[in-house]
């Protein structure tokens, strides 16, 4: 693979790409070879449209211009590269809720050439520092917020500035009295602009490096081809920005379009509806989890959601007699939607009159997909099989071994673990997920990342952790325990393992339900037999 010279200094992100070898098929939307995804979503959108546009909005009545946000990018970025000494190439963590003040970090960090690690406020300290391991992070900045998980982590070497306080030391107060402009670092297309953090089927986490030219290309793809945004839609959703499906759908997309977006925390699906009615919402991301609540809120009181015009849905399995329930309450088609960090948005979907209730849709454009069988040769229309696609992004895991990213990439294309059909007109659905994930309300859950927290509590002996279907959130985590003897079988200690695990890794990891077995099923060498904990109700002994 030839790159253009980097413009980073410190190089440890391209260094640490996988050989070329071991990539999927890319091909890459036409552009410059020079380019700044930052640069490109601020400064190339207010030269298309001016400056004196709406472009976020925080939750409280408070509303940012482009070229205020801009100011306060150029200032952040000033005082990175100035005060804080970040140089071009260096890994910064992102950490707090979503507020224009993160997004700003985020684009600051792109225009300084930086390379950005947003995680999620949630994330508990062994996380988080496993996250700064893999991607030798040596700056943060940190909502106040949120920065005693991250020093509790104690994490070598890490310079964590916090924002949003009244210190002396604070991001915000530095920024002040930095210039108000800022020029761009001129990166190269293909230097690393981000690295997104996913759990994968094994609890380990897995590093995804993306190019700038990535976080252009799913907007010029997916957004303008699927979504097909306007100037003046106001964008809204629940994902946070440490997932890559936040990060495109409230800042990217609508930056690409010249649009406002909402960037306030989740609150439920109540707020949800309230914030669409008060700031007349256009665009929302959420999972179908959300759709489904919000659709027993909105028969049990009034909202005005009339300004709605796109509802896109994507984190899990959108079922048909959802998609026709929230058609008939709203009169708007949900636009279903497959992506995967690894890809870094979505991939197949469809809308308006495309879009087929039940099926994921069609390859977004630039992208192509099939399934393959068993032998790694597509199969025939109507035959399941393992999802594969390539386009102008794909899976580069960093710092990997060359079995995680073989397990991914096989001969050119992106192996995403989902089990689907296509039909005889190009239409794709999802059957399973081929691996022991669980997706739950959106969310994927590795079993086995549960199982090793609850075995780092003294009272556990054996753990297994699968998923059980859930007409709410698609699936639910159950764990089936086997305690150490003496320990009471009773709903104290069920609450207090859960408790434990809310401490070890992000809450919504934990499981819902706490089942406790004198034994778990295994093969005579061993094996967990998980097949039987998804069947339903064991014949255990239990309490």
């Amino acid at each position: 693979m030839e790159f253009m010279p980097s413009a980073h200094v410190d190089t440890f992100a391209r260094d640490h790409l996988p050989p070329a070898d071991r990539w999927p098929g890319l091909r890459p939307l036409p552009g410059p070879a020079r380019l700044n995804c930052g640069a490109e979503l601020l400064d190339g959108t207010i030269a298309r449209l001016g400056a004196d546009r709406p472009a976020v909005r925080d939750g409280s009545g408070g509303v940012w211009t482009y070229g205020e946000l801009r100011e306060n990018v150029d200032r952040i970025a000033h005082t990175l590269t100035g005060d804080l000494g970040v140089l071009p190439g260096h890994r910064v963590l992102l950490r707090g809720p979503t507020t224009p003040w993160l997004a700003a970090c985020w684009l600051a960090v792109m225009k300084a050439g930086a390379v950005a690690v947003t995680v999620l406020a949630a994330q508990r300290p062994r996380e988080l520092a496993e996250i700064c391991r893999i991607a030798d992070v040596r700056h943060a900045l940190c909502d106040t917020r949120s920065t005693d998980g991250l020093a509790n982590a104690r994490i070598p070497h890490l310079r964590i500035t916090p924002y949003g306080g009244n210190t002396a030391d604070d991001l915000l107060w530095r920024a002040v009295h930095q210039p108000s402009s800022y020029a761009p670092v001129e990166t190269s297309a293909d230097d690393v602009a981000l690295i997104a953090f996913t759990s994968g089927t094994t609890g380990r986490p897995k590093a995804c490096a993306h190019f700038h030219r990535d976080v252009i290309a799913v907007a010029d793809t997916f957004s303008a081809h699927v979504l097909r945004p306007r100037p003046d839609d106001v964008f809204a959703g629940s994902p946070p920005l440490g997932f890559t499906f936040g990060l495109g759908g409230l800042v990217v997309f609508p930056l690409r379009a010249g649009a406002s977006t909402l960037l306030a925390d989740w609150g439920g699906p109540e707020r949800l509806l309230g914030d669409i009615q008060r700031h007349r919402i256009s665009v929302l991301f959420t999972a179908p989890t959300a759709y489904r609540s919000m659709l027993g809120a909105l028969g049990s009181r009034h909202h005005d959601i009339s300004s709605l015009r796109r509802c896109v849905s994507a984190g899990e399995h959108l079922p048909a007699a959802l998609w026709h329930d929230w058609h008939r309450a709203t009169g708007l088609r949900l636009i279903n939607g497959i992506g995967a960090t690894e890809m870094l948005h979505i991939f197949i979907s469809a809308a308006d009159d495309a879009a087929r209730p039940g099926a994921t849709g069609l390859p977004v454009p630039g992208y192509e997909a099939c399934v393959l069988g068993p032998d790694g040769r597509p199969v025939p229309d109507g035959r399941p099989g393992l999802l594969a696609v390539r386009g102008p992004t794909g899976c580069r895991y960093l710092a990997d071994t060359d079995a995680r990213q073989r397990d991914y990439v096989r001969d050119g294309w992106n192996i995403t673990g989902d089990t689907y059909v296509r039909d005889a007109d190009g239409y794709f659905t999802f059957v399973a997920r081929a691996d022991d994930m669980i997706v739950s309300a959106g969310h994927n859950v590795a079993g086995p990342e549960v199982e090793e927290a609850l075995l780092r509590h003294p009272d556990v002996r054996e753990a297994a952790v699968v998923g059980r279907p859930d007409a709410h959130r698609g699936a639910v985590v159950v764990a089936y325990v086997v305690l150490r003897d003496g320990v009471p079988r009773d709903p104290e200690t069920a609450a207090r393992l859960r408790e434990f695990t809310k401490k070890e890794i992000v809450p919504y990891k934990c499981p819902r339900e706490i089942v406790f077995l004198d034994t778990l099923p295994r093969t005579p060498t061993g094996k967990l037999q998980r097949f039987l904990l998804r069947s339903g109700p064991l014949q255990f002994p239990r309490d």
